[in-house]
């Protein structure tokens, strides 16, 4: 677990805060759901109009969103969508990821979930598979089920301090017990235009949320409105502005460091908008693409293995502090390695992995010091007694088919 994951499981029990940041979010989010709202957090999105083809209108006029995640998630996978609103992006993943696959849609706003929900059945009847549920939580917290909550306070109501702690007992209770969603369930975490609403004390708990619910491997895929500067606290104080999708929005540099806070790496700027959707006060807001991965927690051991980086630059620092030289064969533990070479991964085509002629028996390996930055010697993976003399052989071809 990261730090950033720890610390808000520490803080999990606390009473969640009702300020009128979020007041003004649920209320205008519900309104929103009702009648369209052309200024919304809706910068111009080209999506996949056969995706669309099979949702009602009344989903796609009422999504508010910055950008397009669906694009970077694969068939069969489990996706989680923060803030699914009315729905769009969850019935456009549910048709991606296919009957093999699976959808959450996360939100905690009634009528944007009575929405989406309304349309369920008749969208698995047009596309052959019913993939996708609805649940009610707050991002920051998707372990509490609200609406299990809810029906728990019904028939308990809270009228003393004694009910209050009982309260609090049944929250943790939903969280160990039924959490509206598991720790490591999903392959991809997406989200639209949504991480800027939640308020800025709770941003650290919301990506501690993000990588705990993720599996280890996953990556989260978020598209949201940044700034290039820090928005001022006359800004941060409206609600106007807060439930727009301005006055939260994430400076630039800092949504890119929340990520590596909370454990993440390998992370990438897949898209960011040339021009700004709004100006306020000279400060520019934009939509942006960020994708991350989460998985490089855990055990060093050493494996003899050693990876080249290919260029163009002279040198690159991973997120873990190892420094790769252009052309150099560099040591890393049996973690990293299986990291940088991943075909899947985030640094997929930038490094060669180097593997021992003999491999090297999990049960034998020792402790790698990844904090080491160490060349690896072409004896420690050919090994120190290898004295081979191979002739040419006339089966050996080059590159373009012909033989050498």
């Amino acid at each position: 677990m990261s730090p950033a994951a720890q610390a808000a499981a520490n803080n999990s029990t606390s009473v969640e805060p009702r300020s009128g940041l979020e007041h003004a979010v649920r209320t205008r989010y519900a309104s929103a759901s009702r009648v369209a709202e052309a200024a919304l957090c809706c910068p111009t999105i080209n999506y996949d109009r056969s995706l669309l083809s099979v949702l009602p209108a009344e989903i796609i006029e009422k999504d508010y969103g910055c950008g397009d995640p669906t694009r970077y998630v694969q068939a069969s996978e489990t996706v989680v969508d923060l803030g699914s609103g009315g729905g769009k992006i969850c019935y456009m993943l549910s048709q991606k990821v296919g009957a093999a696959g699976s959808v959450i849609g996360v939100d905690f706003n009634d009528p944007m979930l009575a929405l989406a929900r309304k349309y369920q059945h008749q969208i698995a009847g047009k596309i052959g598979w019913n993939n996708t549920r609805f649940v009610k939580a707050r991002i920051q917290d998707m372990g509490l089920d609200l609406d299990a909550l809810e029906r728990w306070i019904t028939e308990h109501p809270v009228r003393s301090l004694d009910d209050i702690d009982a309260l609090e007992a049944h929250k943790r209770h939903l969280r160990a017990t039924a959490p509206a969603v598991a720790e490591g369930v999903a392959d991809v975490v997406v989200s639209n235009c949504v991480l800027n609403l939640v308020a800025t004390e709770e941003k650290d708990r919301l990506f501690a949320e993000i990588f705990r619910v993720l599996r280890k491997g996953g990556r989260a895929v978020i598209s949201d409105i940044v700034c290039d500067e820090t928005p001022s606290e006359a800004m941060r104080s409206d609600p106007d502005l807060w439930s727009g999708c301005i006055s939260g929005a994430f400076r630039e540099d800092e949504f890119l460091t929340r990520f590596e806070l909370a454990g993440f790496h390998g992370i990438e700027i897949l898209d960011r908008a040339a021009e700004p959707w709004q100006v306020i006060d000279g400060i520019e807001f934009r939509s942006m693409t960020v994708r991350a991965f989460k998985g490089k927690q855990g055990p060093c051991f050493e494996h003899n293995q050693a990876v080249v980086y290919k260029g163009p630059w002279k040198k690159v620092i991973d997120d873990d502090g190892h420094t790769l030289v252009r052309g150099e064969r560099m040591a890393v533990c049996d973690k990293t390695f299986k990291i940088l070479t991943n075909d899947h991964g985030p640094y997929s085509g930038q490094v060669l992995g180097i593997e021992p002629r003999t491999a090297v028996d999990p049960a034998d390996a020792k402790p790698f010091a990844c904090n080491t930055q160490a060349r690896r010697d072409p004896r420690q993976t050919k090994g120190l007694n290898y004295r081979e003399n191979i002739a040419p052989s006339s089966d050996v071809c080059c590159t373009d088919g012909t033989c050498c």
